[in-house]
């Protein structure tokens, strides 16, 4: 079976996009920064070594191409109802190899990607860790145990801690990178790319 990258992603509608970001820098700024991000990971993510998905919130926008920043040759699936615990979840009910990842991370490159499956080959799980104590990729071999994200303290210091707590078995991990959520993440990108 060919392993399922699934990217998770917003509809770039100001105002709902990069809201912390956009503290810093207004939301017409942090809408393009998004799409430029977005439309980045995007490139950069499709390989034929797997099936790359977009998960996409809100539902109604899940058919919507938003100017052709989300290509027609991608397939594209609604997230569905719920915080991010079941909107999760619901991605890692199958059999393996399955990775999620977000459009936050525009340091992200496609070696990376091709590494989490790789681990997934001889590991339980993967995570990529980011700076701010979250994760930026995470991937799982088979179906999620019940309750696996249920007490995750999302955007939290403590998410990757919390996540890998929760999971047990092997797990592997990446690279830390670093989420672009504020103006301080976005201008150290900036300046170090």
């Amino acid at each position: 079976m060919k392993p399922v990258l699934f990217v998770f992603a917003k509809a770039p509608i100001m105002g709902k996009v990069k809201t912390r970001l956009a503290a810093g820098v207004g939301s017409v700024h942090a809408l393009r920064i998004y799409r430029a991000m977005s439309a980045r990971i995007l490139r950069e993510m499709h390989d034929l070594r797997w099936k790359t998905v977009l998960y996409i919130t809100p539902d109604n926008c899940a058919l919507k191409t938003h100017g052709g920043l989300w290509p027609s040759h991608i397939p594209r699936f609604a997230q569905g109802r719920g915080d991010l615990s079941p909107r999760t979840a619901r991605l890692f009910t199958g059999k393996g190899p399955v990775i999620a990842i977000g459009t936050d991370t525009p340091a992200m490159k496609r070696k990376y990607i091709a590494r989490g499956f790789a681990a997934l080959k001889t590991n339980d799980a993967v995570i990529g860790p980011a700076k701010d104590g979250g994760f930026w990729l995470i991937g799982l071999n088979a179906p999620a145990r019940t309750g696996l994200f249920d007490n995750v303290r999302w955007s939290h210091p403590d998410t990757c801690m919390d996540m890998t707590a929760a999971m047990g078995g092997k797990i592997a991990m990446l690279t830390m990178l670093e989420d672009i959520d504020n103006l301080d993440a976005y201008q150290r990108y900036k300046q170090h790319g």
